[in-house]
């Protein structure tokens, strides 16, 4: 029933080609019209999975509530002392709330003014109690500080420190660490180099990890209709910086990640060099195209064929789909590489038939007679194989499914319309000689006589290497298909080892903070819990306690810190300093052995070296310990200010972060132990689950996305088995037929998978779509050979059916080599998961499906085969 079919439209096509160019070029100029004015692509990767999973509704409910959770950019400044990491923040944070058009809000996490006042009551009262200490005892230096701050005054300060050691109330050896800390910045001064020097550091003993690197939180306006929406936002904060000179100012480190530059950098690393690979394909496929073809007319005919189908396709997705996803949008490259086989297939049938028949317009006819029902085939089932995925809940993968099995019907459509009406209109010239190739015929012959043994051998290896299936790694985590070297993307994984960064939290939503707090203190004692944080977390405990020794230390240092400036000294005041400074060391050290001693040595010559320097060298050296004193001081009479912090007084900002405008409160669980172990955040997403099951946030939606991915596939693989199994039943009407077709696919599938175990390449989220195109491809060069054994074709080597197959597998892997070359991790390990998966299909239809067909059930002859048999092969079975 197909092959009549068929034959009835090439011989219409070929009789009336204007009227069906004419056609083709209205459908292909009404889609390209279409497609321009529709082209979308959303890159939102959590769109990949359907809205209607229950983890996803819970996500979805959490991003409403709080939209700034994907919508934001952070920006992550570092610097060398906590005074300057803070001096920047300060700044870049002050001058991007300016700029109102582009950002709804600038939050300088941790800082603003009431941080500025209130931060001594966040630490632990006993830290709080010493640390007032300290303070309340440095009265003397902060009041010489604050009244002059230059070289005199600190060489002046040094004097009170060392006057300890003298009155033996101090061991020298207790001065070892400041005397150093002062020495390095002189000495690094008068080599030329960078100097920094942090009085936090010198009163804290140590710079913590969080006083170096600080954050600013960033809500930008958001274009949706351009393809990198946060694009004009970053390059203000970009703008910004290099304005403001911080790496050279502050020498700080400014770098930008978040989820909106990530989604933004997502597209931009997708289409980088797309352009360039797209024409080094394009050449690629037509001199394959010539190859195979021998015809510059044929190519045409071929190249045309392909861009009016693939147009169409594009334009049929977009209005099926909408808009395009990451994965979806490798349709073009499914078309190209299965759209390429079926015009291929026809193609050089026709050159067969020509060189057989003569004229061009039977042997058009002639090779739908002959490739038009394997070609049906194939083209269903791999259409077949493509619709399987669309009931599943992987939205991103359905979608290609369905745009990429339209486009098989499209292809199909236009291999037996199109492209015979397009050869029968350029004038294909005659062909000779035979497409046959005689040299194979020994390999032919010997692939008949150890046939057994090539059946045995292949599925051998299939079995032998089923173990390394155990090793067959599923990486679904998005962020691993990023570019690891990108600024936002390294930024971000820096940011997710750091188990207080909150990357990988868990989230809960409640009505009140009576129920966040019960739902905080539930997760608190699960022991895969590390901390939870609610919005009440921000309101210190023991305060009474707190603000006691913070007013008693602001009743110390009050006159220290309102004296009054002296007038600056003069440089030769500086340098009297400065040698009075250095004797006095000397003096203190005296002949006493230890490293307290060698510091107070090393100190002095350091004096004495910038005493006999330049006026240069001191101003440096005087701006190293002076430029961060102004801000300190400011910062200490500020926090002495500190006033009793409720809920009801807490910023805005930050309640922002944790009250939904309509009420919603979050609850924050951050896991305990290595947050890059998929162990350790499977237990704690399986724990926090359990004992809060609306639980949701990036722990979550990591284990939930690779379960929901293997689960779809595990349906899709059912659903495409069974439907490609009956379509081969109702055309092959043969049960050993179809397992003659679907066993080497089979085969093919493990190998694939097997190799993948074996060299640790992982399966994710992108390359697994090339699971589906081994379906596609590997049934419809399967369909050719066994369609082509039923009607007794032997020698398949040699014939024109593997010389389309090579070339169109060769085509296709051209296709699939330009996604490898992407610029993309995902997209490229798409490309050489696809790459793989061709050669073992190729070397499973080409050498063992002809083995375990063996010898067809009907001797092959003129009628049946529709060519005459050549001589060779008369003799061959004469012989034998």
């Amino acid at each position: 029933m197909l092959t009549p079919a068929i034959v009835r439209t090439v011989d219409f096509c070929t009789r009336y080609i204007r009227a069906v160019i004419l056609l083709a070029v209205v459908i292909a100029a009404a889609s390209a019209v279409y497609t321009v004015r529709n082209f979308s692509i959303n890159a939102n990767i959590d769109d990949l999975l359907s809205p209607k999973l229950d983890w996803r509704q819970r996500e979805i409910a959490y991003h409403n509530a709080f939209p700034q959770s994907i919508q934001l950019i952070l920006v992550v400044v570092d610097g060398p002392t906590p005074e300057k990491a803070a001096a920047a923040t300060r700044a870049l944070a002050q001058d991007l709330a300016k700029k109102t058009d582009l950002f709804r809000s600038v939050d300088e996490q941790g800082g603003g003014a009431f941080f500025a006042r209130n931060g001594l009551l966040y630490a632990q009262a006993d830290q709080l109690e010493r640390m007032t200490g300290a303070l309340t005892r440095a009265n003397p230096l902060i009041g010489t500080l604050q009244s002059d701050p230059s070289l005199r005054g600190l060489v002046q300060t040094l004097s009170f420190a060392t006057m300890g050691v003298q009155q033996q109330e101090l061991p020298l050896d207790a001065m070892e660490r400041p005397l150093t800390m002062a020495a390095e910045p002189i000495e690094k001064v008068l080599a030329g180099q960078p100097a920094d020097f942090s009085w936090k550091v010198l009163l804290q003993g140590e710079a913590q990890p969080s006083d170096l690197r600080h954050f600013i939180a960033i809500w930008p306006y958001l274009n949706p209709s351009e393809l990198e929406p946060a694009a004009r936002a970053i390059a203000a904060i970009r703008q910004s910086v290099a304005d403001l000179k911080l790496a050279d100012a502050d020498r700080a480190r400014v770098r930008i990640t978040g989820p909106a530059p990530i989604a933004d950098e997502e597209l931009a690393s997708a289409n980088e060099g797309v352009v360039l690979n797209g024409i080094l394909t394009a050449v690629i496929i037509i001199v394959i195209l010539w190859l195979a073809l021998r015809s510059w007319r044929l190519v045409l005919a071929v190249c045309v064929t392909l861009a009016v189908g693939l147009i169409a396709t594009a334009a049929t997705g977009l209005l099926i789909a909408g808009a395009l996803n990451p994965i979806s949008i490798a349709f073009a490259v499914l078309f190209l590489g299965l759209g390429a086989d079926f015009a291929i297939q026809y193609t050089v049938r026709y050159r067969a038939e020509r060189h057989e028949k003569g004229d061009l317009r039977p042997a058009l006819i002639g090779a739908a007679d002959r490739v038009g029902a394997p070609l049906t085939l194939a083209a269903g089932a791999a259409a077949a194989g493509f619709f399987s995925f669309w009931p599943t809940p992987y939205t991103g993968l359905a979608q290609l499914g369905t745009i990429a099995g339209v486009g098989m019907a499209i292809a199909f459509l236009a291999s037996v319309t199109l492209l015979p009406a397009l050869v029968a209109a350029l004038g294909a010239p005659p062909e000779p000689h035979r497409l046959r190739l005689p040299a194979l015929a020994a390999v032919d012959s010997w692939l008949k006589r150890h046939r057994v043994l090539i059946v045995t051998v292949t599925a051998a290896v299939a079995l032998l290497g089923s173990p390394a299936l155990l090793k067959l790694d599923f990486d679904f985590d998005p962020l691993h298909l990023r570019d690891a070297s990108s600024e936002v993307i390294s930024t971000f994984r820096e940011l997710d080892k750091d188990p207080n960064s909150g990357v990988n939290a868990a989230q809960v939503l409640t009505r009140s903070p009576q129920e966040a707090a019960a739902a905080a203190k539930k997760l608190a004692a699960l022991p895969e819990v590390a901390r939870t944080r609610t919005l009440d977390s921000f309101v210190p405990d023991d305060q009474d306690r707190k603000l006691g020794l913070i007013r008693r230390a602001a009743q110390a240092l009050g006159s220290a810190l309102a004296r009054g400036q002296r007038p600056a000294p003069s440089d030769e005041e500086n340098v009297a300093a400065l040698r009075r400074g250095a004797a006095n060391l000397r003096q203190t050290a005296g002949d006493a052995k230890g490293p307290g001693a060698d510091a107070a040595r090393r100190l002095a010559s350091a004096l004495d070296a910038l005493a006999q320097s330049d006026q240069a060298h001191r101003a440096d050296v005087a701006a190293s310990f002076v430029t961060p004193l102004g801000p300190d001081l400011a910062d200490l009479r500020e926090n002495l200010k500190a006033e009793r912090v409720t809920r009801a007084n807490l910023p805005e900002s930050l309640v922002r972060n944790w009250v939904s405008a309509d009420g919603t409160n979050r609850v924050e669980a951050d896991p305990k132990g290595d947050t890059n172990d998929e162990a350790t955040l499977r237990r704690f997403a399986t724990a926090v689950l359990k004992a809060e099951p609306s639980t949701t946030g990036q722990a979550i939606a990591t284990l939930e996305w690779g379960d929901t991915i293997v689960l779809s596939f595990e349906e899709a693989a059912a659903v495409a088995f069974i439907s490609i199994a009956l379509l081969l039943w109702i055309v092959l009407r043969r049960f050993g037929d179809v397992l003659l077709t679907l066993i080497p696919l089979m085969v093919a599938a493990a190998v694939t998978l097997e190799i993948c175990g074996l060299i640790g390449f992982p399966l994710n989220y992108a390359n697994i779509i090339a699971l589906p195109v081994l379906l596609g491809v590997g049934v419809a060069f399967k369909i050719y050979y066994i369609l082509a054994w039923r009607r007794g074709q032997t020698d398949f080597l040699q014939s024109a059916l593997t010389r389309a197959v090579f070339f169109s597998a060769l085509l296709t892997a051209t296709a699939f080599g330009s996604l490898w070359l992407s610029a993309h991790p995902g997209t490229s390990s798409m490309g050489k998961l696809l790459a793989l998966s061709l050669a073992c299909t190729l070397v499973s239809a080409v050498l063992f499906q002809p083995a375990l067909m063996g010898e067809p059930r009907v001797k092959a002859t003129p009628e049946t085969r529709k060519l005459p048999r050549p001589p060779d092969e008369v003799q061959r079975e004469a012989a034998q």
